[in-house]
């Protein structure tokens, strides 16, 4: 494909790769051109009101259950569409890249759903963007079994997980992809990038094995973002022929402004809206953006924020009732251990993961999320022991919930000054996970979890929100960021040092928090225009 065609009002930056052509075929460009050049301003203009709510939020502004909706709140009546098929029975949902390994292994490895993500797990090369999609096809055409060099085999089996895509966060570009936007020539969002390649080419296909085309959206902060995703779905259902609610998204609730809008959320995507997700490690991280300018939401080490500390209770009740309440399956939060090769350290790993499953099973979560296979029949036989031969417990409605705003914000009570520990660690996580993202890897294994993006943004934006407030000595940082970036030349030789160093200098060490590591990297390292690569 030439990277001068304009394609469709779509015009392709990167050089062409194997395959890559069946998947950037023509109409294929038009159908997301279409979708960008409907909704490319409207996402534009919500990024400027997240950075207005920022803005408010520092000068002292109170973060509330807005008034404007409590009509919504309020009313008993209205509920989510029934769930759809494959998504009735969610007890158990593994997560990972849409690489050709985790692909059959994800699909074969007992969970009701898997979670294909292009967003956290994955580095957003453009290799990785549209092989991702070319093993998301292939697999739904039952042709993705492989051997490796080394002679192992991937091969599906007869019973396949559901697939639910994550697309890419509003605040990301595409930026090998370029449509005719108001102003000129943009970057295509790539939100719309992922779900317009999959719905496109898997939107039909999937209907047609009995399934659906199903997401997860990450990152919303408000109700708006939740319509804009809806009025996408319309759109998309509208000009592909596929009959409208037929798509089902069930929303990452990771950001504390999203919190106060549970209800709304679900209320834009009623005809769309499959459930809300616990999700950890980035709820965290939007806590300490949206005030880590105060003393009073001091973190202390992210290993002593567990999910029982109170505000993260009333995050995951409020969840479950809202959910249930409106009859939306909640999931729970990621369990990301990897099992390794010592079965005393494997039953004590085990015995953590099932533990906090019995505490979501017994909080009414319908199902929750593993990050490896290993993991999938624990999980399972908590959520058996709770569920039974029920698909879930859409009927517990948790009416004993009451949370208000203080109990969300909570965050003084469990306060505590950091550790060196704890320091030493969030660095070294931050530099591994930087350097294998800047190779392209998107999902790492460090130290016994498996990592994603999510892990590396708390670990960077608490070192900031320390440092904001002299809770430790930018000498300290200093010394301990030389000790990790050594030590991780001698673990890693390609490692590339100084852009791993330079990265984490401008995320965690500058004067202003960037919102996220993610778009300034991907703009520096990971972009490869066709120009360029000649």
């Amino acid at each position: 494909m030439s990277t001068s065609t304009l394609t469709h009002h779509v015009r392709v930056l990167a050089a062409p790769g194997d395959r890559h052509d069946e998947i950037l075929a023509p109409a294929a460009l038009d159908f997301v051109g279409r979708l960008a050049a409907a909704f490319g301003q409207r996402r534009q203009e919500l990024l400027k009101e997240r950075r207005r709510q920022a803005i408010r939020l520092a000068a002292g502004s109170p973060l509330d259950f807005p008034m404007v909706t409590s009509a919504v709140r309020a009313d008993p009546t209205w509920r989510v569409a029934a769930p759809a098929p494959g998504l009735a029975d969610r007890r158990v949902e593994i997560t990972g890249p849409p690489d050709r390994r985790m692909t059959v292994n994800a699909l074969n490895s007992g969970a009701q759903v898997w979670l294909a993500d292009f967003e956290d797990a994955t580095a957003p090369t453009w290799a990785n963007v549209i092989g991702g999609q070319l093993n998301l096809l292939d697999a739904i055409e039952r042709r993705i079994d492989f051997t490796t060099e080394e002679g192992r085999e991937y091969r599906l089996g007869g019973q396949l997980a559901t697939v639910v895509v994550r697309p890419r966060g509003w605040h990301l570009d595409e930026e090998h992809l370029e449509f005719d936007g108001r102003g000129g020539e943009a970057p295509v969002p790539a939100a719309l990038v992922d779900f317009g390649l999959y719905f496109f080419h898997c939107a039909q296909r999937q209907i047609d094995a009995g399934r659906g085309p199903y997401f997860y959206l990450p990152k919303l902060e408000n109700r708006y973002e939740a319509r804009l995703w809806n009025d996408i779905f319309v759109t998309a259902q509208e000009l592909l022929g596929i009959p409208r609610g037929t798509i089902r998204a069930t929303v990452l609730i990771e950001t504390i402004t999203a919190a106060f809008e549970m209800e709304e959320i679900l209320y834009e995507l009623r005809e769309h809206a499959s459930g809300l997700n616990a999700g950890r490690w980035d709820y965290l991280f939007s806590l300490i953006k949206a005030f880590g300018h105060r003393t009073d939401f001091l973190l202390p080490d992210r290993a002593k924020v567990t999910m029982t500390a109170p505000f993260m209770r009333a995050y995951t009740d409020l969840l479950v009732r809202t959910c249930h309440r409106r009859g939306a399956h909640a999931i729970g939060g990621m369990a990301a251990q990897v099992p390794g090769k010592d079965p005393a350290a494997d039953e004590a790993v085990l015995a953590t993961v099932r533990l906090d499953k019995e505490r979501e099973a017994e909080d009414g979560f319908d199902g929750s999320w593993v990050a490896h296979p290993r993991l999938v029949p624990v999980c399972r036989a908590v959520f058996d022991g709770v569920l039974g031969e029920r698909p879930h417990q859409l009927d517990r409605t948790r009416d004993d919930v009451e949370v208000t705003a203080a109990d969300l914000l909570s965050v003084r009570r469990i306060s505590g000054p950091p550790t060196p520990e704890g320091l030493r660690t969030n660095i070294a996580v931050a530099l591994r996970y930087f350097a294998a993202w800047l190779r392209g890897q998107g999902a790492v294994a460090l130290d016994g979890l498996m990592e994603d993006a999510a892990t590396a943004e708390i670990a960077r934006v608490q070192i900031w929100q320390w440092l904001r407030h002299r809770i430790v000595e930018r000498e300290t940082v200093l010394e301990v960021l030389d000790d990790e970036l050594a030590a991780l030349g001698a673990e890693n030789p390609w490692a590339a040092l100084d852009e791993v160093r330079a990265l984490f200098e401008r995320t965690a060490l500058a004067q202003e928090l960037p919102l996220f590591f993610t778009p300034d990297a991907y703009t520096r390292h990971l972009v490869r225009h066709a120009e360029a690569t000649a």
